[in-house]
């Protein structure tokens, strides 16, 4: 019974409020992206002061209730499993830190202060940003417009949804919430029948800057892992439509044009309607009115996405929704300064922290096992909806995402499957795992292992980092 309990303690978080009243603070973003100086941004919310976690754990239908006195583990017992199961063979070394989520002791300190690569654990602060400068049931228009300046042209405007899909709308979908399918449908029956020609003109201004980032490596373009960030594209730009790999189109926003005008042309034909020529790209005027509209899944539902299968163009995405709700221009500059402004808003040290992108791919971030367990800490502890939608959407040990085929039956780190949840990043010489865990006597706990140098023995460190996660979630260490 007590491990059943335990398990499902794992799934969701305790949730309170904390977010930590901190004086303004400045974190560093790189010269190189901030293509234009951007607007005062909109004031953040002003934070409660601290509280102690509820009690019970609220999921579906069930109530699991966590012990009012859950013991803490005693940090010097705590270190030497955790020192034992973090060493690796071979060059590289980890960092790492282990925070009691109830009141921010820190039980464990392994060169927490580091900064370093944090690869993909850095989406923790995209998450946050989103969630913190916009509503979780905020969803992303793209639309169709006209204007009688310029009869027969149909402007498709892109609103930042990167998750689109080329047929009809899925509205219990995230990835094809809005399809182009739908809303070619909606536009030819909103144009007067036999009318005609018409012409689709792209309009994707709403993201502005340079469309790659100056400091990612051209590998990482080439793999696919990324590509050109615009503000509409079927399926994160992969051009196989429903998978999560392979090449991206260097184009994501001129091909879901070309697929939206494609449908369009079909259900126009219908209505004795034509439309014909080459997609091109054009803003649209000021004046133009909505002729029709389709609209994403909700920023929650996408944050969801981009930790579970950490998604790199999502992210990018999300880090422009970001800046937008901040008041910051849609560039990766405002992008990267609305992730560090919103982190610093809940006790983040700006000291040594370097956000260089949105996505965890770029040269220049630097982030430390600290850093991160204080960001996430925050999280667990919040009330404010958005903060406590990214404490739930992390990863699940052995069952969901990035972590579904790691801690499963028969691995050394089995023992925390259904109650680790964390991030997880990997680079060519860096890998990390960053989240929360629900212990064996059902403390709350907030982790970040980050190791770098690595050559050649990632798989290995990536190992360790499972293992002393799962200490965690079996410890009674004391």
């Amino acid at each position: 019974m007590k491990r059943w309990r335990r398990l499902l303690g794992g799934l969701v978080l305790v949730l309170a409020m904390a977010a930590l009243a901190v004086p303004a603070a400045v974190h560093v973003t790189p010269a190189v992206l901030a293509a234009i100086d951007p607007p005062p941004p909109a004031p953040l919310p002003v934070p409660p002061s601290l509280q102690v976690p509820p009690t019970e754990v609220a999921l579906p239908h069930v109530v699991v209730p966590l012990p009012t006195a859950a013991p803490t583990p005693d940090p010097a017992a705590l270190a030497g499993q955790l020192d034992a199961a973090l060493e690796v063979a071979g060059p590289g070394s980890f960092a790492g830190t282990v925070v009691d989520a109830a009141d921010g002791t820190v039980l464990y300190d392994r060169d927490a202060a580091r900064a370093q690569a944090p690869a993909s654990t850095l989406k923790l602060f995209t998450a946050v940003a989103a969630l913190t400068y916009n509503r979780p049931d905020t969803v992303l228009t793209t639309s169709v417009l006209t204007s009688t300046a310029t009869p027969g042209a149909l402007y498709l405007r892109g609103g930042g949804d990167v998750l689109l899909g080329s047929g009809r709308s899925e509205p219990d979908a995230v990835v094809g919430r809005a399809g182009l399918g739908t809303l070619a449908a909606e536009t030819a029956a909103a144009l007067p029948a036999g009318s005609g020609p018409y012409t689709v003109l792209l309009d994707d201004s709403l993201f502005t800057g340079a469309l790659l980032n100056p400091t990612w490596a051209e590998g990482d373009i080439e793999a696919g892992e990324i590509a050109p960030v615009h503000s509409l594209a079927i399926n994160s730009g992969w051009i196989e439509e429903g998978r999560t790999g392979g090449p991206r189109s260097q184009d994501a926003a001129l091909a879901a044009a070309r697929s939206f005008a494609d449908a369009l042309t079909a259900a126009a034909a219908e209505r004795g309607i034509t439309v014909g020529g080459e997609v091109q790209r054009r803003p649209a005027p000021e004046d133009a009115d909505v002729l029709a509209a389709v609209a994403s899944a909700p920023l929650e539902d996408q944050v969801r996405r981009m930790l579970e299968v950490s998604d790199n163009y999502l992210a990018e995405a999300l880090g422009r929704a970001a800046a937008l709700g901040s008041g910051r221009p849609a560039s990766f500059g405002g992008a990267t300064d609305a992730l560090g402004a919103a982190a610093t808003h809940l006790g983040v040290a700006a000291e040594g922290l370097m956000i260089g992108d949105a996505a965890g791919l770029s040269v220049r971030n630097a982030v430390s096992p600290a850093q991160l367990a204080l960001l996430v800490r925050a999280t667990t502890v919040s009330t404010d909806p958005g903060l406590s939608v990214v404490a739930r959407s992390l990863p699940i040990a052995g069952l969901t995402g990035t972590l579904s085929q790691r801690f499963t039956a028969g691995q050394p780190a089995a023992a925390g499957a259904g109650t680790v949840r964390a991030k997880t990043g990997t680079l060519n010489a860096v890998t990390g795992l960053t989240g929360h865990v629900v212990t064996v006597d059902g403390r709350l706990l907030v982790f970040s292992f980050l190791a770098a140098g690595l050559d050649g023995n990632t798989a290995e460190a990536r190992a360790a980092a499972d293992r002393a996660a799962a200490i965690l979630a079996g410890c009674g260490c004391r």
